[in-house]
């Protein structure tokens, strides 16, 4: 038998309290909130094409940054996952049987940390040393869908202050990677088959 962590005792009260605005809230706002929590990592894969399809056009540096940034994302999570599988703690709603805006995930689909925030924090970095604007734009938009989780009732805010946390520190740890790759190695690249994907023709 399984035996899973309990994590009401160290948000819960702010977490019901979270759940039971949404339910107080508009239902045209609560179907935005979801929709965004839903499908809204989407939305970083497009600006992750849209960032590397503007650094072909700059230099080979930050296009090689750029072809990373799904990299960067598969790591962290992986790191994500790994610490699910440690940590093993229920979901929020099953634990305090509330309802919830979303249904709420099965026994073994564990809640800390929050996958979605640590991708779309992860890709909010990674888009950041690549193009200043589009990072900014996906910081925010990370930090929404990091809130929006807590929102639709599927995590507790230390779930998703968590995954945030994971996301930044693989994201920063991989570009600090990505950012020591010499000059003339990126140079060289042009020069093979992935020219296509580092330079614009």
């Amino acid at each position: 038998m399984i035996l899973a962590f309990d994590g009401s005792s160290i948000d819960g009260s702010a977490y019901t309290d979270v759940v039971g605005l949404a339910q107080r809230s508009p239902s045209w706002l609560d179907g935005v909130i979801s929709a965004w929590s839903t499908y809204g990592l989407a939305v970083f894969a497009v600006l992750i094409v849209a960032a590397w399809w503007r650094a072909r056009r700059q230099n080979t540096s930050v296009a090689v940054r750029a072809l990373a940034a799904p990299a960067i994302v598969l790591v962290a999570y992986g790191v994500d996952y790994a610490i699910k599988l440690i940590v093993r703690e229920d979901r929020p709603c099953q634990s305090l049987r509330i309802t919830t805006l979303e249904a709420c995930p099965g026994p073994g689909d564990w809640s800390f940390p929050s996958n979605h925030a640590a991708l779309a924090t992860a890709a909010a970095v990674a888009l950041y040393f690549v193009s200043r604007r589009l990072g900014a734009v996906a910081l925010v938009a990370a930090a929404a869908l990091a809130a929006s989780r807590v929102w639709v009732g599927v995590h507790y805010p230390h779930d998703v202050v968590a995954g945030v946390a994971v996301g930044g520190l693989v994201a920063l740890a991989m570009v600090a990677l990505v950012r020591r790759v010499p000059e003339t190695v990126t140079v060289r690249l042009t020069a093979t088959r992935l020219r296509p994907l580092l330079v614009a023709s």
